[in-house]
C-alpha cells in the first residue's frame, strides 16, 4: 500500500507483520498485549468517541503522560484520523507554560496520563478560554477517564463517518504541534505535516538494521518528543513489537524482562549505564577487577577498521567471552542495537559498547526536521565520532560560518502563528539547524558545536563550550558541566560532581569528606581530584580553550530543577543565574 498518512502505519503492519504483541504495556504487574488487529480496531473505536465528542478538523487536542504506553498511541492516530491535530507535551514543564502552550494552540481538549498532571492542568484550567474537558488515563476521582472516550466510540453506527475523514487527509496536511522545549524563551509550535514525518520514517527505516522475526524493542524515552514518536511509526512499518517501561526507575528490571532487540536511548542515559558497569568493576578485586579493567581498555581502543585484525582481533575476541559477555546479559541478553540521538555521544563510549555488541547507532536531527537529518548504520557507512551520512530524502550542506543546513520533504511546514521566525530559519528550502558542523570525504557529517553557544574570550578566541563538555563528561568524576567565559580572560567551568561516584572514591581512599551535596562540593580534595581530571583532557584544546578554574556545584542539576530542558539539554542562561555567586567567585579571582 502506498504510505501518504500517519495512521496508515498500522494498516500497512496488519497487511504485512500482524503481531500478537504490537504495543504491550505493564498494567498490575502483568504485560497485557495488544495485536495489531486489536489496535487498528481500537483506533477506529477511539476515533469514533471523538466524533461523539464533536471534534472537529484542525481542533487541537493535547496529550500529556508520564510515561509511554498503548493509550498514547490509540489516541494520538484516533485525533490524526480524523484531520484534527495533537499537540504533545511534556510532562515536567511548568503550569505557565502549559497555560501558554494550550492558549497558543487553542486546545479544545486535554488527555493527561495521572493525578500529577492532572492536578497541574487543573490550577489554570479557568484561564484557557478553548478547552472544553480533560480526560485521564488513569483512573482518578472526580476526573473525567480515557475509557469514557471509548465506550462513546463502542458503537460502529458512525465508522462511515471515520472513513470519510480519513480520507479526506492529505499527506500535506498539518498532523502535530510539537512545541521545542527551548532553552531561552517561550516554546515555538513546531508545524509537522504527515507527509514530514511518514517521508522521515521511510528513509530512514532504511538504516535500522535487520532484527529477528519476533524483534522486540523497549520504549522509554518521551513519546511527545519527535525523535520516539518517529520511532513509534517505524517500529510499525517494521513490524516490530513494542514494549512500554514502566518507568525510568524501572528500565534495568524491564529491559531483562523483555529482553528487547533495540532500544533508542539520549547519551545521558548511556553514560549512566556506563557508570554503573564502572563501579561495579571497581568494586571487583584481584584477577577480577584487573580482567575487567584489561577489557575495558580493550574496549576504548575498537574501531571497525581493525576489529579483525591480528592481534586486536584475538584481543577482543576474549574481552567479549570473558567480560562483555556480562554486559550483554544484564541488558537482557539478545540486544544487538542502540540508537541514540537529542544529544552527541561520547566517542570513547560508542567504542565501548561497540566492542562488547551492544552497537550503538548515533544519529542526527531536529523537531524541526522530523526527528533526523543523519545516521549512523551497518547498512551504510558506520563511523564513531560522527552522526552517519545523511538519510535519501535530505541533502545537507555547510554555511560558510560553519552552520549546518539542510533541505527536503521532512523540514517542518514553519512554526505554528509565527511567519517571522519561520522566515529566519529558512533561506529558500534551506533549514538553517542552528548547529556546526563539517562533512567528510565520504559525506559523514559530525557536529562540532551550537551556533549560538560558541562564545568569544576577552582576547577575541571562539571557544566551543559543547565540545569542551563532551569530552570532560568522560571522567566518571563529572555529572554535569557548563563551560563558561563569554567576554573573559580565561575559561572556566560550573560542575556538578557525580555525587555517588565521588563518595564512593572517597570510601576507597579513606576521606571524610562529608555526607551533604555541599559538604562534598566545599571539600577541598574532591575539588582538587576534579581539577586533575579537568586538566588531563585540557591536553587536547588550544591554550585559550583549557579551563582555568572550577567551580563545584553544592546540588544535581535536574529537569525539575530548570538546569535542563526536557531532552537533558543545558539551559545555559538558568545554569549561570542559579549559581551566579559561584560565576562571580570564579572571574572576582582572577
Amino acid at each position: 500500500m502506498d504510505i501518504t498518512r500517519l495512521f496508515d502505519f498500522v494498516q500497512y503492519e496488519l497487511d504485512n507483520f500482524p503481531r500478537e504483541d504490537a504495543l504491550v504495556t505493564k498494567e498490575n504487574g502483568k504485560w497485557q498485549k495488544t495485536s495489531t488487529r486489536d489496535f487498528f480496531n481500537q483506533v477506529n473505536q477511539f476515533s469514533r468517541g471523538l466524533l461523539k465528542l464533536g471534534v472537529q478538523k484542525d481542533d487541537k487536542i493535547a496529550l500529556i503522560s508520564h510515561n509511554n504506553q498503548t493509550k498514547w498511541n490509540i489516541s494520538d492516530l484516533g485525533i490524526l484520523q480524523l484531520g484534527a491535530q495533537d499537540v504533545p507535551v511534556y510532562p515536567t514543564i511548568t503550569p505557565e507554560d502549559y497555560k501558554y502552550i494550550f492558549n497558543h494552540a487553542e486546545v479544545k481538549y486535554i488527555i493527561v496520563s495521572n493525578q500529577e498532571i492532572y492536578d497541574k492542568v487543573q490550577s489554570i484550567k479557568h484561564e484557557v478560554p478553548s478547552l472544553i474537558d480533560v480526560f485521564t488515563f488513569d483512573k482518578i476521582p472526580g476526573a473525567r477517564n480515557w475509557q469514557e472516550i471509548m465506550d462513546l466510540g463502542q458503537s460502529e453506527e458512525n465508522q462511515p463517518e471515520v472513513e470519510q475523514r480519513k480520507s479526506a487527509v492529505k499527506g500535506d496536511d498539518l498532523a502535530t504541534l510539537i512545541y521545542t522545549s527551548g532553552t531561552t524563551g517561550k516554546p515555538k509550535g513546531v508545524m509537522l505535516s504527515h507527509k514530514n514525518i511518514v517521508t522521515t520514517v521511510i528513509s530512514a527505516a532504511k538504516r535500522v538494521p535487520k532484527l529477528p522475526k519476533d524483534g522486540r524493542v523497549i520504549s522509554f524515552l518521551p513519546s511527545c518528543h519527535i525523535f520516539e514518536r518517529m520511532i513509534h511509526y517505524l517500529y510499525f512499518y517494521r513490524g516490530f513489537g513494542i514494549y512500554f517501561a514502566e518507568s525510568i526507575d524501572k528500565i534495568g528490571d524491564n529491559i531483562r524482562e523483555v529482553k528487547p532487540h533495540l532500544f533508542t536511548a539520549v547519551p545521558r542515559l548511556i553514560e549512566k549505564v556506563y557508570d554503573k558497569i564502572i563501579a561495579k568493576g571497581a568494586e571487583l578485586t584481584g584477577i577480577k577487577k584487573a580482567l575487567f579493567f584489561w577489557a575495558v581498555g580493550v574496549g576504548e581502543q575498537f574501531d571497525f577498521s581493525k576489529q579483525n585484525k591480528f592481534p586486536y582481533s584475538l584481543k577482543l575476541k576474549l574481552a567479549r567471552k570473558l567480560i562483555f559477555s556480562k554486559w550483554r546479559e544484564a541488558l537482557g541478553g539478545e540486544l544487538m542495537y542502540i540508537v541514540s540521538g537529542s544529544a552527541a555521544l561520547q566517542p570513547r563510549l560508542q567504542r565501548v559498547f561497540n566492542a562488547a555488541t551492544l552497537f550503538v547507532l548515533e544519529g542526527y536531527g531536529l523537531t524541526e526536521t522530523s526527528g533526523v537529518i543523519s545516521v549512523n548504520s551497518p547498512n551504510d557507512l558506520w563511523r564513531i565520532g560522527t552522526v552517519g551520512r545523511p538519510i535519501d530524502i535530505v541533502e545537507v550542506k555547510i554555511a560558510d560560518d560553519g552552520e549546518i543546513l539542510a533541505k527536503g520533504p521532512n523540514m517542518m511546514l514553519g512554526y505554528y502563528k509565527d511567519p517571522e521566525k519561520t522566515a529566519e530559519v529558512f533561506t529558500g528550502e534551506y533549514f538553517h539547524t542552528g548547529d556546526i558542523g563539517v562533512l567528510d570525504n565520504d559525506g559523514m557529517l559530525r557536529i562540532t558545536d551550537r551556533k549560538k553557544e560558541m562564545f568569544k574570550t576577552s582576547g577575541g578566541k571562539y571557544v566551543a563550550p559543547q565540545l569542551i563538555e563532551n569530552t570532560m563528561k568522560q571522567s566518571p568524576f563529572i555529572e554535569q558541566i557548563m563551560v563558561v567565559g563569554e567576554g573573559q580572560k580565561l575559561v572556566a567551568a560550573l560542575v556538578q560532581p557525580a555525587f555517588p561516584f565521588v563518595k564512593e572514591w572517597a570510601k576507597r581512599h579513606h576521606l571524610d569528606i562529608g555526607e551533604s551535596f555541599e559538604e562534598i562540593a566545599n571539600n577541598k580534595h574532591v575539588k582538587d581530584r576534579i581539577m586533575q581530571e579537568i586538566e588531563k583532557y585540557n591536553e587536547g584544546f588550544g591554550k585559550w580553550e583549557k579551563i582555568k578554574i572550577i567551580e563545584l556545584t553544592p546540588d544535581e542539576w535536574s529537569v525539575d530543577g530548570g538546569h535542563l530542558t526536557p531532552t537533558m539539554k543545558l539551559k545555559r542562561r538558568v545554569v549561570k543565574d542559579i549559581y551566579k555567586d559561584l560565576y562571580n567567585r570564579i572571574y572576582d579571582s582572577v
